[in-house]
């Protein structure tokens, strides 16, 4: 593509505190080999420094602007509302969205916009390569990532004949005119995963959607900690009890007989040491279960997250951790319907509207 023919893109970055990432965030996109493109650092009522690092950006790079964001109003999530703050800033006939933990490689932009350009695409997302700082972290992700990919494959995306859709908020490449189309970030102002509601929308609205395996290009921080990763999966599981409950029982159940059974009755068997066909019969089920588990964790550890193997072999912990979240995020959602995410509470009612926020 000839340069005069690239269009012009705006970069969307939204950040609440984000002091220890947003350097390094910035200068990649700063530093994109594609040349039409202007960048909007939306800050998202930080309270570190996350403002003036991007304020002392500016005076060296003229293409960087600067988006100090209103309070966001009460049924509005926050991220939500700097993505659209960003948007009414922007002028690009397409809008790129990423999360101010995301590291991108030099050609990233130009290779997306070829993407969306040669097969005359709608939205493109590229699929990052997740960063997990603690080894609780490390150990979760090979588990989860396997259960999430048998439910939502990115095959399944790319796929036309089917719903599934969704977006990796770390990079999504959307025309203005089909997110306008799909309402802006306005129409999922209460989603807290406002990144998969948009990619639903586009791909119910018919537009072209695809998603493409991008760990090269992209590096996005998936958990900064223990607690972040409870949060993280606190914020998936009690929205979706709130809108579907039955069927979230339903697999939460299926993840306890999955992910933590087999390694409850297998014990139970050895320590009461009683033999017989049935408990014989039962010891192979769930020691082939487990050992499927294993192969599993450890081939995603290496091919699919590219860290080192060896964490695929703590999948018990792993499975322990899921297991007892989404136990945990029924029990919240059933008591207080309440969601910690990036310093700000939020009580989730059924329907998901309204709702009530708490900085």
């Amino acid at each position: 593509m000839h340069e005069a023919e690239r269009p012009y893109v705006s970069i969307i970055v939204p950040a609440r505190n984000e002091k220890e990432s947003i350097l390094a965030c910035l200068e990649s996109l700063l530093q994109q080999d594609y040349h039409n493109y202007e960048i909007i650092a939306v800050n998202d009522s930080s309270t570190d420094n996350t403002l003036q690092i991007m304020q002392s950006m500016t005076k060296k790079y003229k293409r960087l602007i600067v988006v100090d964001s209103l309070p966001k109003p009460q049924d509005w999530v926050g991220k939500n509302w700097a993505c659209y703050q960003g948007y009414l800033k922007s002028s690009g006939e397409f809008i790129l969205f990423t999360d101010a933990d995301t590291v991108h490689a030099r050609d990233v932009l130009t290779s997306a916009v070829n993407a969306i350009k040669y097969e005359q695409l709608d939205a493109i997302s590229l699929m990052p390569r997740l960063i997990c700082k603690d080894i609780i972290t490390k150990v979760t992700l090979p588990v989860l990532s396997v259960f999430l990919y048998s439910r939502y494959s990115p095959l399944r995306v790319n796929n036309p004949k089917n719903n599934v859709g969704y977006f990796f908020g770390s990079f999504y490449l959307i025309s203005r005119d089909v997110y306008e189309r799909i309402g802006t970030h306005k129409s999922v102002k209460q989603e807290l995963v406002e990144d998969g509601a948009l990619g639903r929308k586009a791909k119910a609205m018919r537009f072209r959607v695809k998603i493409i395996r991008a760990e090269h290009y992209v590096d996005a921080l998936w958990a900064r900690n223990p607690v972040g990763l409870w949060h993280a999966l606190n914020r998936l599981i009690v929205p979706l009890f709130k809108s579907e409950t039955r069927s979230t029982i339903l697999l939460t159940i299926g993840i306890f007989f999955i992910l933590f059974e087999p390694f409850l009755i297998a014990s139970i068997i050895i320590l009461i040491q009683i033999t017989s066909m049935f408990t014989s019969l039962l010891m192979v089920v769930n020691s082939s279960c487990i050992l499927l588990m294993a192969a599993c964790c450890i081939i995603q550890c290496k091919f699919g997250l590219f860290q080192k193997s060896l964490y695929g072999f703590g999948f018990p912990l792993g499975c322990t951790v899921i297991t007892f979240s989404f136990l945990n995020s029924i029990l919240n959602a059933l008591n207080t319907g309440k969601v910690n995410w990036r310093n700000r509470e939020y009580l989730i009612c059924n329907g998901q509207k309204p709702f009530k926020t708490k900085t």
